[in-house]
């Protein structure tokens, strides 16, 4: 019967939103641009992603690991570790991430094609270490979802004035090592932490211009994180770049198309009118 529940629970928060006709990402750019060790932020269309967009006050709702191409992988041992996960064409680009329902696996980066995507690259970072990131992220292939954390997830869905304290979901609690095993930024997070790597560290100044870093629990990393720190460089690729507008300005606003119901509660029609005291087109 728990299985039963769980299983129930699990495909509902699956439910995804139709992928959009075109996306915001110039998917085929930012496939150019990924390097291994890079985190690819995406900006999911399920329930569960839309829990994870509200607690966090982002977009950003999943984050996986880019590791590139298994051919072009140098080290032998690395090759055949994720040869054992992943028995694809070695030319494909390949991602490791935790997702609900599926646990940490290994899938092409085409499965993202039509998201909306951002590519957060650790800067500095070495050769070295980012075979160590992509090494222990291997390590972790067929690590099962923990199923504590879709309850939590669900209990976001109700008014906290209802339930009782006990009920309510401590996912996002200071507490270490409790019901935040698999926020799906874990993963990465500890990866980078096997190497010493900051993501938003506590700063704590100790005498004079001497300062220590503390390490953040990687089991309350989400995947804003990698997109608010300063210890990784964005890197965007808009589908539409309005830099090849510079000289019709607002060009792409214009058009025939029309509004579903839905997206006229979201957007609007037509171009904005300018406060003539600040429009510097006159």
């Amino acid at each position: 019967m728990i299985n039963w529940i769980r299983n129930a629970v699990v495909k509902w928060l699956q439910h995804k939103k139709p992928l959009p006709i075109t996306p915001l990402s110039d998917f085929e750019r930012i496939c150019r641009e990924a390097k291994s060790g890079d985190v690819i932020l995406i900006e999911g269309r399920s329930r569960v992603s839309d829990v994870i967009k509200l607690i966090t006050q982002s977009c950003w709702s999943h984050a996986a690991l880019y590791i590139g191409r298994l051919d072009a992988l140098e080290d032998p041992e690395l090759r055949e570790l994720l040869g054992e996960h992943y028995a694809g064409p070695g030319d494909k680009q390949l991602i490791i991430e935790s997702e609900l329902g599926l646990g940490t696996v290994v899938r092409p980066l085409t499965v993202y094609e039509k998201e909306h995507l951002r590519i957060c690259r650790p800067r500095g970072l070495g050769f070295s270490d980012g075979q160590k990131v992509i090494a222990y992220a291997i390590g972790k292939v067929g690590t099962a979802y923990n199923v504590r954390q879709i309850f939590d997830l669900a209990r976001f869905f109700f008014p906290w004035f209802i339930m009782p304290r006990r009920w309510r979901s401590s996912l996002f609690s200071t507490r270490p090592g409790e019901s935040t095993q698999t926020v799906c930024s874990t993963m990465i997070a500890e990866a980078f932490g096997h190497i010493q790597f900051p993501i938003l560290p506590l700063v704590k100044r100790i005498e004079g211009d001497r300062v220590q870093l503390f390490r953040r629990n990687p089991k309350l990393c989400v995947p804003s994180d990698f997109d608010y720190s300063p210890y990784f460089d964005i890197i965007k690729y808009p589908f539409l770049d309005f830099h090849h507008y510079a000289e019709q300005r607002l060009l792409p606003w214009r058009g025939p198309a029309s509004l579903s119901k839905e997206e006229r509660d979201l957007y609007l029609t037509g171009l904005v009118q300018a406060d003539p005291l600040y429009d510097d087109t006159q």
